[in-house]
């Protein structure tokens, strides 16, 4: 089934990143999140000093390829070890919408930051129309962890969601009704049938290639059709083993540089991790952007994607 597409790009030319300053292994995320190392055998100084030096290195090689990179410095006033990742807290849409979401730890909340959506305005120029307010969810104990819970086809208004303690049901339904979008939910897991706790370190959608790791989604019908789902709306499956995925090769984003042209942005770790034949077909679709991130992967659970919160909102004239 292909969806009727609106005007909305897939690929951002603008994003939003998160400089951080109080990075660290969250114990309050650790139980659901099986990618992030659950002991600390060195002295936090040394992997924030690791983490900021990983960052300015990322933000550095996406502006070198043209990517508009939108930095802003995270507060200092209270400990939010996760900042290094706001695509889980908000996401930007061209016409204008800004859409908040609601986070299972009590301590990724205070990662929703009004005035950073203020800075975007004043300093880079872009306009906002709304701001659709999802955290009123966590209320009653449903969350939905932006783009890490969705991962976004938004040419064909398809949101794919990994259901887990992070991605729920009431709260996916209220995005999609407000933001017009069609919900492909199913479950996924972990070779410890431990649930995936954000579906975007297992798909990622661009504009005319998806990579997809099939073998977490448990039901072979659903996984089938997933996969077809993926493939009617234009999409090339590049399928990657658990084992990538554990390298989080799953966790990559596309985007447009000024000139027109698409960039593939991954960790290396994720980048080292795919098969000849994988690099040659993902090449196809874009340029590939990969900077070795070790300490934020290893201590934060998350790569390139999560850190990277796509700018799709128009600008000011």
């Amino acid at each position: 089934m292909v969806v009727s597409s609106s005007q909305e790009p897939q690929a951002a030319r603008s994003v939003l990143m998160v400089r951080p300053a109080r990075f660290g292994p969250n114990p309050a995320t650790a139980d659901s999140n099986a990618f992030q190392a659950r002991s600390v055998a060195e002295p936090i100084i040394a992997i924030r000093e690791r983490a900021a030096q990983e960052f300015d290195a990322l933000a550095a090689a996406l502006a070198g390829a043209g990517v508009d990179v939108c930095v802003v410095n995270d507060t200092t006033e209270l400990e939010k070890p996760d900042a290094i990742f706001p695509n889980n807290w908000v996401s930007f849409h061209a016409d204008g919408t800004v859409v908040l979401y609601p986070l299972l730890a009590p301590n990724r909340r205070w990662e929703r930051r009004l005035d950073v959506l203020e800075r975007l305005v004043s300093r880079h120029g872009f306009r906002i129309g709304q701001t659709i307010d999802l955290s009123a969810h966590e209320n009653s104990g449903q969350y939905l962890e932006g783009t890490g819970s969705l991962v976004l086809d938004r040419t064909h208004r398809l949101a794919f969601a990994a259901l887990s303690p992070r991605t729920q049901l009431d709260a996916l339904g209220d995005f999609a009704q407000r933001l017009d979008y069609e919900i492909v939910s199913f479950e996924a897991f972990d070779p410890q049938r431990v649930a995936i706790y954000h579906t975007n370190v297992l798909l990622c959608v661009g504009e005319r290639f998806a990579v997809l790791c099939s073998q977490c989604i448990a039901d072979e019908a659903r996984r089938a059709a997933v996969t077809q789902i993926v493939e009617n709306s234009g999409h090339e499956v590049i399928d990657i083993t658990l084992q990538q995925m554990a390298a989080f090769a799953g966790n990559m984003l596309e985007l447009e540089n000024r000139s027109g042209g698409k960039i593939i942005a991954m960790s290396a770790s994720a980048q080292h991790s795919l098969d000849a034949a994988q690099r040659v077909r993902l090449e196809r679709h874009g340029t590939i952007v990969a900077v070795p991130i070790p300490t934020i992967e290893k201590y934060g659970g998350g790569s390139v994607r999560c850190m990277l919160a796509e700018i799709h909102l128009p600008r000011r004239p």
